[in-house]
């Protein structure tokens, strides 16, 4: 009886495919691991964790890719927690001290109404601008809101709302920082889905804003107020002792080497492929082996250029991807420097320092700054100052490119400037991301649209990663812990036979 058994249910585990080893598909194998499910990661790429990527050498510590991340998400702690990651974060010193620069020196960004009124990063005329916001964008005038169409820039949306100065002191840099691109390049429904939508609730930006925050505070009043007094001092930006790395290399020794393949690309999905209709099981081919592997359920978290690579099929049948928009993205060049204290004459106390676009007219070069010893102490000797300097995006693409040597007379002229570095730096590291960033450009619903359209027409099929739903660290982590839930609901429903063919 118990062969007989066997031979009906020859595979009562579920088996699941996760295509792409960075953060969020780590994320996703953990979660549907520890649902109990048999789970394989394929990366293409000699080494996991995307764009996380971290070093130690010769005393100093230092990120190539993301080098902080936030708890905004709620996947984000719960994923730490069950790592048991919480004696690994680290929070910057004075993380709220960040820099934009304003004809040709850095200022303090103001983090409240006062210190915006004192500040001199913005006009008399620009502060004003702000303060009546709430009351020239009221939501009884539907002309001063986008339709769900809108197509609209980040670059308009903010100059609406802001005026031109905001857009070229705050938001340039911001969107410089966090993706590399300029503001006219940016969807804002696709890059700031949220103050997008508090346009369409509200009106006002700023109104909607407090009006939002105001009735999350009363939802919470119901919570364990000694918990979030526990949580409160974790809010803001952080990193992990080693650096970022240090979150993907916990996920990767929780998966195990076996269940973790490097090298290994994908070539070929088959799903129902033995082309009967009862058939709703997938197969799976890596380049190093050629044997297909059965599993039940696919996500999909390699960049879009690698998935229109793989030959897909459905019962037989080529599925083409010719209908998926190609998918800009974003070159960035990361500049590692350490100098010697005693030559740096005017170093800031912080985050780092932002540069706009507009600053080039003052011979600044370089997307920003992070100011990365003096938020981690231990990433480098106690006599040096370790900077991490960003250079290339939308506006500079040939830029990002430029030899290592360009490159570091570039930083070390724009640091020479901003902060005073005086000589050469002691030590100089280049890496360079030719594909650093999806660029959420204005066309980018045709793109969430096309995911959406393989997601409905191949049945156990789901995507994740950075070009769906954010570009952070977080917002990837999310996605990777929604797509496996997605997966757990649809095996939950084949074990039941209910799963319809779509």
């Amino acid at each position: 009886m118990a062969s007989s058994a066997t031979d009906d249910n020859p595979r009562s585990v579920k088996r699941v495919a996760v295509v792409g080893a960075g953060v969020s598909g780590l994320a996703a194998a953990y979660k549907l691991k520890s649902h109990g499910l048999d789970v394989t990661v394929f990366e293409a790429e000699g080494r996991a964790g995307g764009r996380l990527r971290s070093v130690s050498q010769d005393g100093l510590i230092w990120d190539e890719g993301a080098n902080t991340m936030t708890e905004s998400e709620i996947e984000v702690k719960g994923l730490i927690d069950a790592l048991g990651l919480q004696e690994k974060q680290q929070f910057p010193i004075s993380q709220h001290k960040r820099y934009i620069v304003k004809n040709g020196a850095p200022l303090l960004v103001p983090t409240n109404p006062a210190a915006l009124l004192k500040s001199k990063l913005l006009s008399a005329q620009s502060k004003i601008h702000l303060i009546f916001e709430p009351f020239m964008w009221k939501r009884s005038d539907p002309s001063n809101v986008c339709d769900e169409n809108s197509v609209e820039s980040v670059g308009r949306f903010f100059e609406r709302h802001f005026g031109k100065e905001v857009v070229d002191y705050l938001i340039d840099p911001f969107v410089g920082g966090t993706s590399a691109a300029d503001p006219e390049s940016l969807s804002m429904r696709h890059s700031f889905p949220e103050l997008w939508n508090l346009e369409k609730r509200f009106g006002s930006i700023i109104a909607g804003a407090l009006q939002s925050k105001l009735f999350a505070k009363r939802e919470k009043t119901g919570e364990n107020r000694t918990a979030l007094r526990k949580n409160k001092h974790k809010r803001g930006s952080f990193s992990f002792q080693g650096g970022m790395q240090t979150l993907t290399d916990t996920l990767c020794k929780e998966l195990g080497k076996d269940d973790l393949k490097l090298n290994e690309k994908v070539l070929t999905l088959a799903y129902g492929h033995d082309g009967s209709s009862s058939s709703q099981n997938w197969s799976i081919t890596s380049a190093s082996n050629q044997s297909t592997q059965d599993v039940d359920a696919v996500i999909m978290t390699a960049p879009l250029y690698n998935v229109k690579d793989i030959k897909i099929t459905k019962r037989g049948t080529p599925f083409p991807l010719n209908f998926l928009p190609e998918v800009s993205y974003v070159p960035i060049s990361v500049m590692i420097t350490t100098f010697k204290k005693e030559n740096v004459k005017r170093p800031l106390e912080g985050f780092g320092v932002l540069v706009p676009s507009k600053e080039q007219k003052n011979g600044l070069k370089t997307l920003g700054t992070l100011f990365s010893s003096m938020m981690f102490p231990d990433r480098a000797p106690s006599d040096l100052y370790l900077y991490t300097t960003f250079i290339g995006g939308t506006q500079n693409r040939e830029l990002a490119q430029a030899s290592t040597d360009e490159l570091r007379k570039i930083v070390t002229s724009d640091l020479r400037k901003l902060l005073g570095a005086e000589g050469e730096p002691t030590f100089v590291n280049h890496f360079y991301w030719s594909k650093g960033f999806p660029l959420y450009g204005r066309n980018y619903g045709s793109v969430l649209q096309a995911i959406d359209k393989i997601e409905k027409d191949l049945p156990g099929f789901f995507f994740a990663g950075n070009y769906k739903g954010g570009l952070s660290v977080g917002k990837a982590i999310a996605s990777g812990c929604k797509a496996a839930d997605l997966v757990i609901s649809y095996l939950n429903s084949a074990s039941d036979n209910t799963v319809p063919d779509k």
